[in-house]
C-alpha cells in the first residue's frame, strides 16, 4: 500500500530543514575556529614568540652568519662621542668614550606574527644571535660599562634588521709629529676592522648621514677638534686573507696658551733679566757674575722642564729651538761681562809688562857695569854753588809726570773700550733677539701653519 503524496512532501521538507540546520551549524564552527586561530596568534606571549623566533624550536643557529654561502653581510656603523681627551704625548695615545652602533640584516629574524614594528630586547639575548666580529685595530686598552647594568642595546625590526649599540671607553694609539710643538696639528685615527671574517663574508661601511656624531659642548683641555671628520676605508691584506676595515680621522689643533704662560713668557723675561748686567758698573764683578750665573741656571732648569712631558724623539721641536736660543742669549750675556772685564784689565797687564821690561833693562845695565845716577836721584848729594842741583832734578820730575799721564791715558783708553762693549751690547742683544723672534714666529705660526693646514 503506498504512502499518500502529502506524507512524502512532509518528509522532504523535514529533510531539507535538517540539512539547512546542519550546514548553518557547520559554517558557524568553521568561522569560530578561524577567529580562535587569529586570536591565539595575536595574543601570543612574548616568551613564546622569542622562542619561536630565535629559540631552540626556531632552528636559528647563532654560529652561522646570515646569507651563509651567499653574498657578504653589509654592516653599517656609526659612533657617538661622549668624551674625548687625555691626549698624552709621551705615550702617543688618546682616550675616548663612545657609543658604537652596528646595523645589519638577518633574514632569519624577520617576523610578521607580532604586531610591534620593532623589538627592544634584553642584552642577554645577544648571545642568542649572530654578531659581527668587530674590533679596533689601533686599540691599546678598552673596557665595557656595566653600571648599573650592561650598557648594551639590541633592537630587531620586522624585516630582520638588527641594531646593536654598545658603550665603550677606548685608549687608542695616535702617532704624533711634534716638529711644530706646541703649535702643531695632530691627526688621530680610529680604525674598525673585522677579525675573523674576510670580505667574502663581512663588509663594514659608514652610515651615510651622521656617521660620526659629537656630544654637544664637548671641549678638550689643550686642543680644538675640527668639525670635519675624514671617513675612509683601510682594507687590510694579511696572509689569512683580505679583511674589511673602516676609519675616521680626527684633526686636533693644539692651543698654545698653556705653553705661552708656562714656558715662553718666563724664558723671555729671563733673557731680558740677563741684559740688566749691561747697565751695572763693570767694577761690580760680584753683582754681574751672580746675575749671569743665576739666569743661566734658571734657563737651564726651564729648558729641562719643557722636555719633561715630551717623548725622547730624535728630531728638533719648535720649543727646543726657542729654549736653546734663549739659553744661548743668556750665556752670551755672561760671556759679554767676561770680555768687558778682560778688556778693562788690559791696561794693568800692559803696565805689568812695562815694569818687567824696565826691570830687565836695569839688570842688563848693571851687568854691563853702567850706573845711572838719575834713576836713583843722586843729584841731591852733589855739591852745588849756583843751584845746578835743582836744575838736574827737573828732568826726573818731568819723566815721572809724563809716565803718570801716560798711565792715566792708557787706563782711560782701555776703560772706554770696555764701556763701549757694554754700550753696544745694550742695543745689540735686544735687536738680535727681536730679529730671532720675527723669524721664529713667522716660520711656525704662518709658513708651517699653512703647510699643515694644506696637508690636513
Amino acid at each position: 500500500m503506498g504512502k499518500p503524496p502529502g506524507m512524502n512532501r512532509f518528509f522532504t521538507r523535514v529533510l531539507a530543514a535538517l540539512f539547512t540546520y546542519l550546514m548553518a551549524t557547520n559554517n558557524f564552527r568553521v568561522g569560530d575556529a578561524k577567529e580562535y586561530d587569529s586570536r591565539s596568534s595575536t595574543n601570543l606571549s612574548p616568551s613564546d614568540f622569542l622562542d619561536s623566533l630565535m629559540g631552540r624550536t626556531s632552528g636559528y643557529d647563532a654560529r652561522i652568519r646570515p646569507n651563509f654561502k651567499g653574498p657578504p653581510v653589509n654592516v653599517t656603523c656609526n659612533i657617538f662621542i661622549n668624551s674625548f681627551g687625555s691626549i698624552a704625548e709621551t705615550t702617543m695615545d688618546y682616550r675616548v668614550n663612545i657609543f658604537l652602533r652596528q646595523k645589519w640584516n638577518d633574514p632569519r629574524l624577520a617576523y610578521s606574527k607580532y604586531p610591534d614594528s620593532s623589538l627592544d630586547l634584553d642584552p642577554s639575548m645577544l648571545d642568542s644571535i649572530w654578531k659581527p666580529d668587530l674590533f679596533f685595530a689601533n686599540e691599546k686598552g678598552a673596557n665595557f660599562h656595566d653600571v648599573t647594568t650592561d650598557n648594551k642595546l639590541l633592537r630587531i625590526f620586522k624585516d630582520g634588521t638588527v641594531l646593536y649599540s654598545i658603550r665603550l671607553t677606548l685608549i687608542l694609539s695616535c702617532p704624533m709629529d711634534l716638529k711644530n710643538f706646541p703649535m702643531d696639528v695632530q691627526t688621530c685615527t680610529m680604525q674598525l676592522e673585522s677579525f675573523g671574517y674576510t670580505m667574502n663574508d663581512l663588509v663594514f661601511e659608514w652610515l651615510e648621514n651622521g656617521a660620526v656624531q659629537v656630544s654637544d659642548g664637548l671641549t678638550l683641555p689643550q686642543f680644538i677638534m675640527r668639525e670635519e671628520k675624514e671617513l675612509g676605508y683601510c682594507t687590510k691584506h694579511y696572509n689569512t686573507g683580505k679583511f674589511t676595515c673602516i676609519e675616521v680621522n680626527f684633526h686636533l689643533e693644539r692651543q698654545m696658551g698653556y705653553y705661552l704662560i708656562q714656558m715662553y713668557i718666563p724664558s723671555l723675561l729671563i733673557v731680558i733679566l740677563s741684559w740688566v748686567s749691561f747697565w751695572i758698573n763693570m767694577d761690580a764683578a760680584p753683582a754681574r757674575v751672580a746675575l749671569g750665573i743665576t739666569t743661566v741656571l734658571t734657563m737651564t732648569t726651564q729648558s729641562s722642564g719643557s722636555r719633561a712631558s715630551l717623548p725622547k724623539v730624535s728630531y728638533v721641536k719648535a720649543i727646543d729651538i726657542w729654549m736653546a736660543v734663549c739659553l744661548l742669549f743668556v750665556f752670551a750675556a755672561l760671556l759679554e761681562y767676561a770680555g768687558v772685564n778682560f778688556v778693562s784689565r788690559q791696561q794693568k797687564e800692559f803696565l805689568r809688562l812695562r815694569r818687567r821690561q824696565r826691570r830687565n833693562n836695569k839688570d842688563e845695565d848693571m851687568h854691563d857695569g853702567r850706573f845711572n845716577l838719575a834713576g836713583y836721584n843722586t843729584s841731591q848729594c852733589l855739591p852745588t854753588k849756583d843751584g845746578s842741583a835743582v836744575k838736574n832734578t827737573a828732568p826726573a820730575l818731568n819723566s815721572q809726570q809724563s809716565a803718570a799721564k801716560d798711565l792715566e791715558t792708557m787706563k782711560k783708553k782701555f776703560v772706554d773700550r770696555a764701556k763701549r762693549i757694554d754700550t753696544i751690547s745694550r742695543a745689540g742683544f735686544p735687536l738680535a733677539f727681536l730679529i730671532f723672534n720675527v723669524f721664529y714666529w713667522v716660520t711656525y705660526k704662518i709658513i708651517r701653519y699653512e703647510d699643515i693646514h694644506v696637508k690636513t
